[in-house]
């Protein structure tokens, strides 16, 4: 199948497909949706788990403090690239369609080779095993360990179900991802006001913030780690920009969503990691596989199963967000000819793109199995990085090379060069300070990019049972082939 940056040239950005008849993605999503997608996509398992290993690498509360806040600082800076990019390239599939507009067919592709079996996938298994932790957890009270093969058959049937849900209806999953996020909000409210109690009573542990700096690591490569750790908890902030053909009136949307969320979400967790911090000391956060429930437990009392309830719904509803806008990526990866042609059709009824469900979720399936969710967290946050330096380059490489495109957001440059100097950092630091095998297996992953472009997708080698393949399966899902919103 041709590419359409093959027909194009290499040139240009967006262009529009013939509108009549076509079988498209609806446009269900208006701006508190977009807003409770990428707030919901945000607030997963991070917030409840990560600041243990941002503490670990930073040696300090003080010096954790201001790595959360530079994570939201980073994370607002990288939004605004975004919602330049996403107004002019206003299509679906996020980094992959604006390097592809942007650089061409072989990055586009290796980006999302990436991301369509390994990138989306481990994240949601990480965020699905999380899940399953939560849930589990009530079940073994005083257990140093937990049944690995209970955790992986739960995060498995969180899997499946969501699987369900947004197959069934994208106008349910949106809802379901409204209902979760408000719990999630009102959840990280809670722990913010039970520090604020405790403060008021005078018995927080001031003493963390009296001496907020010791200790604070100088090591390059475990700054870097901490970031990754940090930003993991923000993971999800681009998430609108993978579903832009399903976004109303997104020139205006986009941005006014990005600008609600991130800000939100910031704050919040900035006062969580202050309140867990006035409960908890720096020792017992670094020995706590689960902060949020050592919190709870001190300050809820007997009310403290609420927290094990709350987190699971957040990271169900993270999980749904996920599942929603990265299936968006595939679909979109699909319909330019780089992957296989059946991930670009929609159900002919429902709307929705089953085939690039089924798939992101059989390889997460496969990932939940041997999944851990440190490993997880570190490899994905390299690829992250990884992908945001090269999506905010496009950025500028346009700036400098198609002045003449109209824009109806625009950034300063500075803020673009500050991504891409961070995102320089964030990718070689810990490679340089304290290599890991995670990234030398992603190194060797993506060079295996290379021959499958040039064999499947340069020239175009198709076998003939995968062209059988997908007809039956065209039958078995009745989905059919679409083509962009061009409204």
């Amino acid at each position: 199948m041709e590419s359409s940056q093959q027909r194009d040239g290499g040139e240009g950005v967006a262009r529009q497909e013939p509108a009549g008849g076509a079988l498209r993605l609806r446009r269900d999503m208006g701006l508190w949706s977009a807003v409770s997608l990428i707030a919901g996509c945000m607030i997963g398992s991070g917030i409840f788990m990560s600041p243990q290993g941002v503490l670990v690498y930073m040696g300090s509360p003080g010096a954790s403090l201001v790595v959360w806040a530079i994570c939201g600082l980073l994370t607002t800076l990288g939004a605004l690239c975004y919602a330049e990019l996403g107004t002019l390239v206003p299509e679906s599939g996020g980094e992959y369609a604006y390097i592809l507009r942007t650089f061409g067919s072989l990055p586009a592709f290796l980006v999302i080779y990436a991301f369509v079996l390994v990138g989306r996938p481990a994240a949601i298994a990480a965020v699905s095993l999380s899940f399953a932790q939560y849930v589990v957890v009530p079940f073994f009270p005083g257990c140093s360990s937990l049944p690995q093969a209970m955790l992986k058959g739960v995060a498995a049937t969180c899997l499946l179900l969501l699987l369900l849900v947004n197959c069934w209806s994208s106008r349910m999953t949106i809802m379901l991802t409204n209902v979760c996020t408000v719990a999630k909000v009102l959840s990280l409210l809670v722990i913010v006001g039970g520090g604020i109690m405790v403060l008021g009573r005078g018995c927080g542990r001031t003493e963390a913030f009296l001496t907020a700096f010791r200790n604070t690591s100088q090591q390059a490569g475990h700054i870097g780690m901490a970031f990754y750790q940090g930003m993991w908890s923000f993971d999800g902030w681009n998430s609108l920009n993978y579903v832009m053909e399903e976004l109303k009136d997104p020139n205006q949307n986009l941005v006014r969503a990005l600008m609600i969320a991130i800000p939100l979400v910031t704050g919040l967790y900035v006062l969580v990691n202050v309140s867990y911090l006035l409960v908890l000391s720096p020792s017992e956060i670094l020995s706590s596989d689960a902060v949020a429930v050592s919190w709870g437990n001190q300050v809820l009392g007997a009310w403290a199963w609420l927290v094990p309830l709350a987190v699971a719904l957040s990271t169900f509803g993270s999980a749904n967000g996920l599942f929603f806008s990265g299936s968006r990526a595939c679909y979109a990866a699909a319909r330019e000819g780089h992957v296989p042609q059946l991930l670009s059709m929609v159900h002919g009824h429902r709307f929705t793109p089953a085939p690039a469900l089924v798939f992101t979720t059989a390889v997460a399936l496969v990932l939940v199995i041997p999944g851990s969710f440190n490993a997880i967290v570190n490899f994905l946050s390299f690829l992250a990085w990884l992908t945001y330096g090269t999506t905010v380059s496009c950025l500028l490489y346009l700036r400098m090379k198609k002045k003449h495109l109209p824009r109806p957001y625009k950034v300063p440059t500075v803020i673009p060069a500050i991504m891409l100097l961070a995102s320089l950092y964030l990718v070689l630091a810990p490679i340089l300070d304290h290599p890991q095998m995670e990234l030398l297996y992603l190194f060797l992953f993506l060079l295996s990019g290379f021959p499958v472009y040039f064999l499947f997708i340069y020239f175009r080698c198709q076998p003939r049972c995968l062209q059988v393949a997908t007809l039956h399966l065209q039958l078995l899902l009745e989905v059919a082939p679409t083509t962009k919103n061009a409204d």
